[in-house]
């Protein structure tokens, strides 16, 4: 009887650092510090746009390395959660950077109503410094980190031209229960809510699915899209069309139709949109 554990594992694939520095336009010193992490995240979050066209277009889309850098590295295209922070983990571990994946329930417009733990954010180990960072360049929000922030509650921090803060909050599990916050329109709003249990790439395989695939999922039958730059945030939901800039005013529009929204994604939002790519359910 031949156990798992005495079969030869196959060593995991090292991501491109190249060509994903390149992507992001990051040109600073290869080495594992607080600067470095921020200014990696902030980079990411202003290169890689956030798109969930895969499960519009009905399938899960693959966390496998080599693919992630095929689509959000070399094909122009942009991801969500899973996607993102899969990536940006593995740069980070091959940094020197320590990596834990976590899980947070997303409360931002929940109501009273209870999410399952579905967003996938990071926590990172800094050579060095006392304790960890919370790291997320995948939350499809106004509200998303720019950069990485310390893992201290009731201290606000600025991250490039937001703000975020970390509060506890009690709950009946026994470890502490930790949210993020942002900083908008003139008050605190929850964004989601997290503990430090570490989840695996298993996990994060059958989440993704369910996120992708179930009909009940926003993500399987309506279009979102996030892009944040120096100049503000842009997100398109359906045909709605939404400018944040960064001294908080906004601006907003319907888009006409399917030619148009492909227009929007490619110019505004720099995305390669696959040819025949479904977008009725926004359009409709």
């Amino acid at each position: 009887m031949t156990r798992n554990d005495d079969i030869p594992q196959e060593p995991a694939p090292q991501p491109d650092l190249d060509a994903y520095l390149a992507r992001i336009g990051w040109t600073g010193e290869r080495r594992a510090d607080a600067d470095t992490l921020r200014s990696l995240h902030l980079a990411h979050m202003y290169g890689i746009p956030f798109e969930n066209l895969d499960p519009l277009g009905g399938s899960a889309p693959s966390l496998a390395l080599p693919d992630l850098e095929a689509k959000l590295v070399r094909g122009g295209r942009g991801g969500y959660c899973y996607e993102h922070n899969t990536l940006l983990a593995a740069v980070l571990e091959a940094f020197g950077f320590g990596v834990t994946r976590l899980a947070a329930r997303v409360v931002l417009g929940a109501g009273d109503a209870v999410r399952p733990r579905t967003h996938m954010l990071l926590l990172v180990e800094v050579p060095g410094e006392p304790g960890p960072y919370v790291a997320d360049v995948g939350f499809g929000a106004g509200g998303a980190l720019l950069e990485a922030v310390p893992l201290v509650a009731d201290t606000e921090f600025e991250d490039a031209t937001r703000r975020h803060r970390l509060v506890h909050r009690p709950h009946r599990g026994p470890l502490e229960l930790w949210v993020l916050q942002a900083y908008e329109d003139d008050a605190w709003t929850d964004q989601y809510a997290f503990t430090l249990e570490p989840y695996e790439a298993p996990d994060f395989e059958v989440i993704n699915w369910h996120i992708a695939t179930n009909p009940r999922s926003p993500f399987s039958h309506l279009l979102y899209v996030q892009r944040t730059t120096p100049d503000g945030h842009l997100a398109l939901s359906g045909r709605q069309l939404v400018r944040t800039r960064p001294d908080g005013s906004r601006s907003e529009r319907e888009l006409s139709g399917h030619d148009e929204i492909v227009r929007v994604l490619t110019a505004d939002f720099g995305i390669a949109v696959p040819d025949g790519q479904a977008l009725t359910a926004a359009s409709a």
